[in-house]
């Protein structure tokens, strides 16, 4: 009886230490490939908002695997090209959201389709090129409401005399970038005009469920400010400020 309780109680001993052995194993496993690099691409200097990035104002940065995250670049090709959103730091990491591809432009599926002035009821005189804005319908013979579920993409806004309606000193779309809250703020009240064209940049099918909506003058648009537009951008460091 005695050998059976001792034979046990070893193979359990064993088992034990087994265990432990490859608890041990996976942990070191673990740490190996924590301390393995990735190259990330970097900044050489510091890059201001607004600049269209070239190749050679990049580099490659080894960062440990397991800080590596999903949105870094690692193909300089990738981002050569592309218009930082925001400050990019010297030797900072490069993320998806810093960059963006000539945002103020349509995108593959889009064009940039004026307004028509008797097509719009209301304008939100805070809009700036650059901003998200929602289409609202309202109109007597019918029932009022948001045109689509989505928000789209100003391209431009323009006074009577054709210019763009900004603060020419402290230009919105650069405090926005840079996450200047007060600045953009500031920039939209001393804005140099009232709006008075308004480009967006629209899917086929998008433009043509306006126009079939207001063609008839019995409905028109609401074109309203989002909030996310006025949302601050992260700053260099990945956090809102």
């Amino acid at each position: 009886m005695n050998k059976k309780r001792n034979l046990l109680i070893g193979l359990s001993a064993a088992l034990l230490a087994a265990l432990l052995v490859y608890g041990v194993y996976k942990l070191q496993l673990k740490q190996v490939e924590l301390q393995q690099t990735v190259n990330v691409v970097v900044p050489k200097d510091f890059i201001r908002a607004g600049t269209m990035i070239e190749a050679d104002m990049l580099t490659y940065k080894p960062v440990l695997l397991g800080s590596f995250e999903d949105n870094m670049f690692t193909d300089v090709s990738l981002v050569t090209g592309l218009e930082s959103v925001v400050p990019l730091g010297t030797n900072e990491p490069v993320l998806h959201w810093k960059v963006d591809k000539l945002h103020l432009l349509p995108s593959q599926l889009e064009s940039t389709f004026q307004i028509p002035k008797d097509y719009i009821l209301s304008v939100s005189n805070g809009i700036r090129a650059g901003d998200r804005v929602k289409l609202y319908l309202s109109g007597a013979e019918s029932d009022s409401g948001r045109l689509f579920d989505h928000e789209v993409t100003v391209a431009s806004v323009k006074s009577s005399a054709n210019v763009e309606v900004d603060n020419p000193k402290s230009p919105n779309l650069y405090s926005r970038v840079s996450g200047d809250a007060e600045k953009m703020y500031a920039s939209r009240r001393e804005a140099n005009g009232a709006i008075d064209q308004i480009n967006l940049n629209l899917t086929e099918e998008e433009w043509l469920a306006i126009d079939r909506a207001c063609r008839t003058k019995k409905t028109k648009l609401v074109i309203a400010l989002s909030a996310a537009s006025l949302a601050v951008q992260p700053d260099e460091a990945g956090e809102r400020r």
